[in-house]
């Protein structure tokens, strides 16, 4: 029978029409395929129905609701999981998770339709403006990576259940009309659909809005304002795309295209700022045009102004050529649009007779024949870069300029900078007098992309005479009457890029502009995409700054297991390596890595420390260092293997204060003997405490530390413990230790067996079995100590 309505708290109303349109909808109708169609059939037909739909293409009324159909009937197959689940229960809400719906409620699903709007619940199905942006992982890497080179990219990061995402949806509308219009790319990651691309852009949170320019990514980190989003993007471009232009530097700046080899494009406007249009074109055509800007509202402008009576009631656009006194083409409209400046640049990016200076420029210039109807002939002329041939280069500028046709490419190369090429065109041509070679002309067809060419050189040379003119002229025609004309054929090499030079500038702005973007990630603490730039900065300074590579056994001879009983040491490092590391990870290296500690390594070594990493320090002066090391690599070699663990060395002479100042923070790490005895002794006598071989294993994110301290001190032995653990085990040895030790000066020996414990003590910081003394905060390290 009919469902029944329920009024309760909720009202489920069953609308005819839903109903009707539910079992209409068949994804595999949409695209016109069978249902056993493999995913390149339904990319295929895809494909070709989205080109055939696509709204700015059809403009019958239902163009756009067709369009979405595909789109969802795309994203429903080209799905394996959706897919099956849309074979298994049949069509529903793009947002209901079918393969965990329960099989009893299906019913009520089917037959009920759930008011949204009485909750007022977002709508979170994807609009037309978001469907035709959604980017894929292989449309990323293959088209939109590389146009990034040549406009900037905007692209938001959703998923269908971010009901966050629905408060910005509004801004982001009115975002895209104005940006995309001006020439910013838009696009939008479904996070849900696209992980790995979304893992590829390092976007792990949703809503997220991200910037792509020159394959660079960066995230947007200001509040969601249209304002805000079109400055964003105007940041993301370099710097100095437009020169502003004034009546003292319009000269110079007209004046420099033989140096850069491009048109120059004056753009008149009465705006302060340089409007973001113009920005987005001088960067799509940074590598053929140069770009200047002109604010005739300012008074220094009103001459260059008035030099090309310029009308300052609507924006103007000169590009100019060679001929720096009279623009080769003009366009000047109230209304500025996308599409017209840039058919005007894209017509006008050669000069007349541009100079070959690299081979993409030949590629372009003259590209290679397809079709008989589009064979583009290259009038090359091989010249020199001295004052004598002046008058010859502005002769044949001369015989272009008059002869300009669609079929022809003028071009000159400098003989001296690109030489392999001369060399084969030339080797060829024995009936050319050697004299003239170095300014001749050369007739050429490109055959193929591999450098294949067809060429014919003029004969006699090329001296700028109307002689010259008149032959050039003849061979022309004869050429363009009959292309078996050129006789001769080639294999070109590449050319050299004369502008390799500027790679070190470009290296350096480079440079500078992730400079700039580190200090940006610092200041808002985008630790994930910082990650790259740290490791590298931390890097150099730890090969620069501090790092002492000790070689573990290299002075063996030195120390015998004979004095090491002296102590009743039960274990030390020097027991072979695989009884040392029951504990811990075996060494992969044969050598130990300690750092010093200094005013530069200080923060990234102990105060930003990973959570979970230890820094084990030791404490040395100048007089012990060599010794102290050396023991210290042996004694922690074993656990060198550990990822966890980081070892660094302190010199006090250098940082007297440090130590003094850690032990002030925690009273605790003092053993109460010691602390009765310096209170008595504190009247007769001013001497420092002696920190020489003291181990610290400092925390630096929880802010704790804990302390070894020497076996033997010789005349302090007595309020000395070896470790913060219990004093029991070192008890029976500390009176006969002390005596001894009392007897005798302090000797390099003597410092050597202070570390004698170190080993067991390692152990016992690896099973977390040592005190730890806490720290409100780190004490700051202080310059270098003064040496009296």
């Amino acid at each position: 029978g009919r469902p029944r309505q329920l009024s309760l708290s909720l009202h489920f109303i069953l609308p005819a029409d839903s109903l009707a349109s539910a079992p209409d909808f068949d994804p595999y109708k949409v695209l016109g395929v069978s249902r056993h169609a493999s995913q390149a059939e339904i990319k295929k037909m895809y494909k070709r129905l989205a080109r055939e739909w696509h709204p700015d293409k059809n403009k019958s009324p239902g163009a756009e609701d067709m369009f979405i159909k595909i789109t969802k009937s795309y994203e429903i197959l080209s799905n394996e999981e959706r897919r099956a689940n849309y074979d298994r229960f049949g069509e529903m809400d793009e947002n209901q998770n079918f393969a965990r719906a329960p099989q009893g409620f299906r019913h009520y699903h089917d037959s009920f339709y759930f008011d949204e709007s009485f909750f007022h619940f977002p709508r979170t199905s994807r609009d037309f403006t978001d469907s035709k942006h959604l980017f894929h992982y292989n449309q990323y890497i293959s088209e939109v990576l590389p146009d990034s080179f040549k406009r900037p990219y905007l692209i938001k990061i959703t998923s269908e259940w971010c009901f966050t995402c629905i408060h910005i949806e509004p801004v982001w509308k009115d975002t895209v009309q104005e940006l995309e219009p001006l020439g910013v790319g838009i696009g939008v990651v479904d996070i849900g659909y696209e992980r790995q691309l979304a893992n590829h852009l390092g976007a792990h949170r949703t809503p997220s809005i991200l910037g792509l320019i020159n394959g660079k990514v960066t995230f947007f980190h200001y509040a969601v304002v249209r304002e805000h989003l079109r400055q964003f993007v105007e940041s993301l471009l370099p710097q100095k795309l437009v020169e502003k232009v004034t009546d003292n530097s319009y000269l110079e700046f007209l004046n420099s295209w033989h140096e850069e080899n491009k048109p120059r494009v004056l753009m008149f406007d009465v705006a302060s700022n340089i409007p973001l249009l113009y920005k987005l074109t001088a960067f799509a055509y940074k590598d053929y045009v140069r770009f200047g800007y002109v604010d005739m509202g300012l008074t220094e402008t009103s001459k260059v102004v008035q030099r090309f009576n310029i009308n300052t009631y609507a924006p103007t656009m000169l590009l100019f050529k060679e001929n720096t006194d009279k623009p080769a083409d003009v366009i000047q409209a109230r209304g500025m649009k996308k599409q017209i400046i840039d058919e005007f640049v894209s017509n006008n990016r050669f000069l007349l007779v541009p100079r070959l200076v690299n081979q993409k420029l030949f590629d372009e210039l003259c590209p290679v024949k397809q079709f008989h109807r589009r064979r583009k002939y290259c009038v090359l002329l091989v010249t020199g870069e001295g004052e004598q041939f002046v008058s010859v280069n502005e002769a044949f500028f001369d015989f272009a300029s008059s002869n300009t046709k669609e079929v022809l490419r003028f071009a000159y190369v400098y003989q001296r900078q690109q030489q392999p090429l001369c060399d084969t065109l030339l080797k060829k041509e024995d009936t050319t007098p050697p004299q003239v070679r170095h300014s001749c002309v050369i007739l050429l067809e490109r055959r193929s992309a591999t450098g294949r060419v067809l060429y014919r050189t003029v004969m006699g040379g090329w001296n700028g005479s109307d002689d010259d003119k008149h032959r050039l002229l003849e061979q022309l025609e004869l050429l363009q009457r009959d292309p078996s004309y050129l006789t001769h054929d080639a294999m070109l090499p590449e050319l050299n890029n004369e502008f390799a030079s500027m790679f070190l500038i470009q290296w350096i702005n480079t440079a500078y502009d992730y400079l700039a973007q580190f200090y940006f990630d610092l200041l808002y603490s985008n630790w994930r995409e910082m990650m790259p730039v740290l490791s590298l900065i931390f890097s150099a300074l730890f090969i620069l700054f501090g790092t002492v590579i000790i070689q573990a056994f290299s002075d063996a001879g030195e120390d015998k297991p004979a004095k090491q009983k002296a102590t009743g040491s039960p274990k030390t490092a020097e027991s072979s390596p695989g009884q040392e590391s029951t504990s811990s990870r075996p060494p992969k290296k044969n050598f130990v890595e300690v750092t010093e500690l200094t005013d530069i390594t200080y923060t990234s070594n102990l105060v930003r420390l990973k959570p979970g990493h230890i820094n084990v320090v030791l404490i040395l002066t100048d007089a012990s260092k060599q010794v102290l090391l050396r023991k210290f690599a042996k004694e922690v070699y074993s656990f060198s293997g550990s990822q966890t663990l980081h070892y660094s060395f302190l010199n006090v002479d250098k940082h007297s204060q440090w130590m003094d100042s850690l032990m002030e923070s925690a009273p605790d790490a003092r053993p109460s003997d010691c602390l009765d005895k310096e209170e008595e002794e504190e009247d007769s006598t001013s001497n420092k405490s002696d920190n020489t071989g003291h181990v610290l294993a400092l925390n630096g994110h929880k802010k704790y530390f804990c302390l070894f301290r020497p076996v033997f001190k010789g005349e302090e032995a007595e309020c000395s413990r070896w470790s913060d653990e219990d004093a029991a085990t070192a008890g029976r040895s500390r009176a006969s230790r002390s005596r001894s030790s009392s007897r005798q000066k302090a000797t390099t020996l003597e410092i050597h067996h202070k570390l004698d414990r170190l080993g067991l003590w390692m152990e016992r910081l690896m099973e977390g079995t040592l005190p730890r003394h806490y720290v409100p905060a780190w004490p700051g390290l202080d310059t270098i100590t003064p040496q009296k």
